[in-house]
C-alpha cells in the first residue's frame, strides 16, 4: 500500500483562501437541507480501507437502506483533492487526520464534525537517522527530508520537544513520500521522517536508525470521519447509517476467524499488499474496534490536550489563514461542553453521540 496515494501534506491555506469566494456562494452549510442521497471520500490509507470494504461489501448499503438513504462511498487518489472536494461542498463527508481537518476544511469557514474517531497512529509515523546507535538529539544541526506541513512534520516539532531542540535546530527539506526512500538511499541524506510502508521500508536498511515514532506521542495523530456540520444536524440518519456501518465493518475486520481474515484481506488487496502486510500495519495503527472505545477517547481530557497541541503547531506554521491573529482563530468544541478558542466561531466540533448510540445498541 503506498501512502503516496493519500500524500497526507497540508496545502498552505492560499487554497482555503480561494475556496472562500465560492463558498460564499455556494456553502455547504447553505445548501445543507434534509435529503436522501450523499457522498462519502475516502483515500488510500490501513486506517480508512473499511470504507472500501463496507462499500464493496453491501454493508454500507445495508444500513443505507435501513435508513432510507442513499450513501455513495468514492475513493479520490488524491488525499489533499479529497478534503478541498469536501470543503467545497461535493462532499457529505471525508476522511482526514484531525491536523488536516483543523487547517483546511474548518479554517477556511466550513463547520465540521469529526462523526468517528477511527484510530490513531501507534507507530506509522516515525523518524530514523542513517547510522547504526543514533539517538534523537544526534539530529541537531542536521538537513531533515520530510513531506513540509504534514503530519510528519507536527512529528518532527514534537519529537525535537522531547529533547529540547528547536526547528531552528535543524533544517526541514521539502520531499515528497513518493520520493522519502530513494532520497533516504543517496549520501547527502542523513535523517528522514515518513510513514508507513515507507517507514518500514527506510527502517529495513543497513545503519538505519528509528529514533523516535507516534507510540511516543500516543492519540496525536488522528484518522477521522469528517462531515459536514450543517448537512448532520438536517440529516441525522446519515450518522447513524455511516456510524453503524463502519462498527459493524469494525466488528467483522477485528476478528481472527476466516470472516475477519478474508475482510482484512480485501482491504490489504486493494491497498495494493498482502494479508500479512496490512495486519503489520494494523499493528502501529491503534484502531477503536468498538465504539465504546472511541467514545471514551472523545471524552478525555487528552483529546483536548492534543487539539491544543495541534493548533499551536498550525498557527506557528501559518496554517490557520492569513487573518489569524492567535490559535485560538478557529474555535474547537468537544463533549462535555469543553471547547477550545473562539466560542463564537467554532468550525470543528467532536461528536460523541452517534458513537455513544452504537455503544448502547441505540442504531
Amino acid at each position: 500500500m503506498h501512502r503516496s496515494l493519500l500524500s497526507r501534506v497540508l496545502k498552505p491555506l492560499v487554497m482555503a483562501t480561494a475556496l472562500t469566494t465560492g463558498l460564499a456562494m455556494s456553502s455547504p452549510a447553505a445548501l445543507a437541507a434534509e435529503k436522501s442521497e450523499f457522498k462519502i471520500g475516502w483515500s488510500i490509507y490501513v486506517g480508512w480501507m473499511p470504507w472500501d470494504y463496507m462499500s464493496k461489501s453491501g454493508i454500507m448499503k445495508k444500513w443505507a437502506d435501513k435508513y432510507g438513504i442513499k450513501v455513495d462511498v468514492v475513493q479520490i487518489n488524491d488525499y489533499i483533492e479529497s478534503i478541498n472536494q469536501f470543503t467545497a461542498g461535493q462532499f457529505d463527508g471525508c476522511t482526514m487526520t484531525n491536523m488536516d481537518a483543523l487547517t483546511i476544511p474548518a479554517a477556511s469557514g466550513v463547520d465540521s464534525t469529526a462523526l468517528i474517531i477511527g484510530d490513531f497512529s501507534n507507530g506509522n509515523d516515525g523518524i530514523v537517522l542513517k547510522g547504526t546507535g543514533k539517538k534523537l538529539a544526534d539530529i541537531k544541526g542536521q538537513k531533515v527530508n520530510l513531506v513540509e506541513l504534514s503530519v510528519s512534520h507536527y512529528l518532527l516539532a514534537r519529537a525535537l520537544e522531547t529533547v529540547k531542540l528547536k526547528e531552528k535546530d535543524i533544517k526541514v527539506v521539502n520531499t515528497s513520500d513518493a520520493d522519502i526512500i530513494a532520497a533516504y538511499g543517496t549520501p547527502n541524506v542523513t535523517a528522514v521522517v515518513t510513514w508507513n510502508p515507507q517507514l518500514s521500508a527506510i527502517k529495513a536498511m543497513p545503519g538505519a536508525s528509528l529514533v523516535f515514532d507516534s507510540s511516543q506521542i500516543p492519540g496525536e495523530i488522528l484518522d477521522l470521519l469528517v462531515v459536514n456540520t450543517k448537512t448532520l444536524q438536517d440529516n441525522p440518519k446519515l450518522g447513524k447509517a455511516l456510524v453503524g456501518a463502519w462498527y459493524e465493518t469494525m466488528a467483522v475486520m477485528s476478528r481472527d476467524d476466516a470472516a475477519g481474515k478474508a475482510a482484512r484481506g480485501a482491504m490489504a488487496n486493494a491497498s495494493g499488499t498482502d494479508l500479512a502486510g496490512f495486519d503489520a500495519q494494523l499493528k502501529t495503527t491503534r484502531m477503536f474496534y468498538t465504539p465504546g472505545e472511541a467514545v471514551t477517547f472523545s471524552k478525555s481530557a487528552d483529546l483536548v490536550k492534543t487539539m491544543d497541541l495541534v493548533r499551536t503547531f498550525s498557527f506557528s506554521h501559518g496554517l490557520l489563514g492569513q487573518g489569524a491573529k492567535s490559535a485560538d482563530a478557529v474555535g474547537m468544541a468537544f463533549p462535555g461542553g469543553k471547547t477550545l478558542g473562539d466560542a463564537k466561531n467554532v468550525k470543528l466540533r467532536f461528536d460523541a453521540d452517534y458513537m455513544n448510540m452504537a455503544a448502547e445498541g441505540k442504531l
